[in-house]
């Protein structure tokens, strides 16, 4: 950058790391370790919403409300559990995740999949009866009903997969327990996210910095609410 130039900058913002990719890469890590954590999430939680949805089994009660419990869970507790999880003297000590993403990955998929699993297990249920009663007049096989629920109830479910979303790409606690908040020597983050990063920034004083990475985040919400918004004009309109 020309010298003249340089001079008339303000110093705020000649400050900001953007030269180096420090906020490219902030987000590729936020992105990275969220969208992993939510789609092992998804994989997981949909079955199980399925199988409550249409059995009946003992403790199915508790197991709701174990469901539900967990959807206000303290996140620093979820990453002391894992921090122990992956930990020297844990059971996947040998594997040494610690500070990695893949620990990050781990706290996220304990984060979401208890509003995943309960919003979709809500939408599965709150099918109307004449639906499947319908299905299973048309001589159905129970496969055939649970995929016209399924589709019937596809909304929910997406709304579920995202509402995952957002609490794992704006989660703080645990991933700054279990991912260190790390970058390496030139700049570049290894495990530090959008939220890990707006923390640190405003904590020493860089504000444009952390204003930024405030508005990136709050970008990727809105993002996240215009899908919500553009599959449910899409439900009522069909």
């Amino acid at each position: 950058m020309p010298l003249e130039l340089t001079a008339q900058l303000p110093p705020a913002l000649l400050d900001l790391p953007f030269r180096e990719g420090y906020v490219a890469s902030i987000i590729y890590v936020s992105l990275y370790v969220s969208l992993i954590a939510v789609t092992l999430s998804t994989l997981f939680s949909i079955p199980v919403a399925i199988v409550m949805g249409f059995t009946d089994f003992p403790g199915k009660q508790f197991v709701k409300s174990v469901i539900n419990t967990g959807m206000g869970f303290p996140s620093v507790v979820v990453g002391l559990l894992v921090l122990f999880t992956v930990s020297n003297q844990g059971p996947l000590g040998s594997l040494n995740l610690i500070f990695t993403k893949e620990a990050m990955i781990m706290s996220q998929f304990v984060l979401a999949t208890p509003p995943i699993t309960a919003i979709s297990l809500a939408a599965i249920t709150s099918v109307n009866e004449n639906v499947r009663d319908a299905a299973h007049v048309l001589g159905g096989t129970r496969l055939d009903v649970a995929l016209v629920v399924l589709k019937e109830a596809r909304y929910g479910i997406a709304t579920a997969i995202l509402a995952g979303f957002g609490r794992a790409i704006s989660e703080v606690g645990s991933v700054l327990i279990v991912g260190g908040n790390i970058t390496s020597a030139d700049g570049i983050s290894k495990t530090r996210t959008l939220t890990t990063a707006i923390q640190l920034e405003a904590r020493q004083g860089q504000y444009e910095t952390a204003m930024v990475l405030g508005a990136v985040l709050v970008v990727l919400v809105l993002a996240v609410n215009a899908i919500v918004v553009r599959l449910g004009d899409q439900e009522v309109q069909r």
